[in-house]
């Protein structure tokens, strides 16, 4: 017999699940809120994470390039997919000076075992209010929504990903990074 919430998990990453598979998603704009200004300065935040001093704010990482990407929810599916190409993919975005960064609404806890088990050596901060999923327009409900980022080292948004299929994911913000950098 399975819990109620054990269902309800289900049940939320089967939705996304058939959207996905519907190639369906939702604007940004409706479901998200809206998105930050490209070419402009990125929202500020500072979130807890499962690593390092406990804390981590966007302006710490100023001289790097960022990849900031927003997602439902540590242990299920598509979320697992997406943690683990970004971990396979990691040694080349060192290679390009870029931190990635997870963000979800699941508190430090979760994202301390979810690394674990996963062997994930980039940080996953803990937006549990959602405060910085709404300044991202990332934030339906109770969840952030699978969204993407890269912030220069100058802490400016460059590129926004709003249809984002896991299973490919790392690899199209890698290209887009190369390109960027190469024009800058």
């Amino acid at each position: 017999m399975i819990s109620r919430r054990t269902f309800l998990n289900i049940l939320f990453v089967s939705c996304f699940a058939i959207l996905g598979w519907l190639n369906f998603t939702p604007t940004a704009d409706a479901l998200g809120g809206k998105l930050p200004a490209m070419n402009q300065p990125a929202p500020e935040f500072t979130l807890s994470t499962n690593t390092g001093d406990g804390k981590i704010s966007l302006s710490d990482l100023r001289g790097k390039w960022v990849v900031l990407y927003f997602y439902p929810k540590d242990f299920t599916a598509g979320c697992t997919i997406e943690a683990r190409r970004f971990q396979q993919d990691l040694p080349k975005y060192v290679e390009k000076d870029a931190q990635i960064i997870g963000v979800s609404a699941d508190d430090i806890d979760s994202h301390a075992k979810f690394c674990d088990s996963e062997g994930l050596k980039f940080p996953l901060l803990a937006d549990t209010d959602g405060s910085v999923s709404k300044a991202y327009g990332s934030w339906i409900g109770f969840v952030s929504m699978r969204h993407s980022f890269i912030i220069d080292p100058q802490g400016v948004l460059r590129e926004t990903f709003v249809k984002v299929n896991p299973n490919i994911h790392s690899t199209e913000v890698l290209a887009r990074l190369e390109q960027l950098q190469s024009a800058s």
